[in-house]
């Protein structure tokens, strides 16, 4: 079934809004084609993060191999450039591995090939920066970096603190060291999407299940074991199921503030996505979609 070149043979991404069902499509193909799933998910990565981001249960990772999972402790943080890095190096192993998630950055790293600056965060720098204010931060930048300037938001500090802190560490604008150099291996890009009216009720019953799955038990273990100002506990889900245990929310309240802001999530996901045209859509209410998706990938693999 497989071509006679070397690895890599290709690249299969599967990629869309969350609860579209992207995991479960991921497994069935993996099982198929006897490879392995690497997760695109920029939350996955952190061990005991696991109801709240849909990480894929043991069971599906008995099914199938999945990588770029549980990469490192919530109190540390892994960069884009670490995660490429690793996806890299993996996706060599097995002829048409393939690439799952909706964190849009992480799978653009991939298939784009895109250059990032390999500068660890700065904390102390970092620290210093912020006292001074985005306003004034932004202003800096535009100075040692008005290209990047240019792209970036005037309000969006993560980004602007990231410039700033490329420049200083090695005195090169980060936009000199930004670009982008596409692997040479084939790629399938399949996208999945459906009605926004049956995407709000996936979500629900995705949200509703994960009470089900323990949620609560987990947020409350993580908060116990890192402490109420962990970061990753104000990321989606989990500082809702958070202020429900501070008794700021009751637990309805909570869910229907985790539904909204996923819902608000998905939109910007659609966004990324649909700005990608080498994406070929999926409706994922469609009764034949493994069957067609099947029939797309094997045209891809000849």
């Amino acid at each position: 079934m497989y071509p006679t070149n070397s690895y890599p043979f290709g690249l299969i991404v599967i990629c869309g809004a969350t609860a579209t069902g992207k995991s479960g499509l991921a497994v069935a193909l993996a099982q198929r084609l006897n490879t392995i799933v690497l997760s695109a998910d920029s939350r996955q990565v952190y061990r005991g993060f696991d109801i709240g981001t849909a990480k894929p249960t043991l069971e599906e990772q008995k099914q199938v191999p999945h990588y770029l999972i549980d990469l490192c402790d919530p109190q540390e943080t892994l960069t884009v450039a670490q995660y490429q890095a690793e996806a890299q190096k993996l996706v060599s192993t097995v002829p048409f591995p393939i690439l799952v998630g909706g964190t849009g950055l992480y799978i653009k790293s991939i298939t784009k090939g895109l250059k990032i600056p390999r500068v660890a965060p700065q904390l102390e720098l970092r620290s210093q920066l912020t006292q001074l204010g985005q306003s004034q931060l932004y202003s800096i930048l535009q100075q040692v970096d008005p290209d990047a300037a240019l792209k970036i938001h005037p309000n969006d500090p993560t980004r602007t603190l990231r410039a700033l802190e490329v420049f200083y560490v090695t005195g090169i604008p980060i936009s000199a060291q930004q670009g982008e150099n596409p692997p040479s291996y084939p790629i399938l890009h399949i996208g999945l999407e459906c009605d926004r009216h049956v995407l709000t009720q996936r979500i629900r019953q995705r949200t509703e299940k994960m009470l089900g799955y323990g949620w609560e038990t987990e947020v409350k273990a993580l908060i116990a074991k890192y402490g109420l100002d962990l970061p990753l506990l104000d990321t989606l889900g989990y500082r809702e199921m958070k202020r429900y245990l501070q008794g700021e929310f009751t637990l309805d309240e909570a869910i229907e503030e985790t539904v909204l802001r996923t819902k608000q999530f998905a939109k910007r996901q659609n966004t990324w996505f649909r700005s990608e045209s080498e994406i070929e859509w999926f409706d994922v209410t469609n009764p034949e979609l493994e069957k067609m998706v099947w029939e797309r990938v094997q045209k891809f693999m000849k």
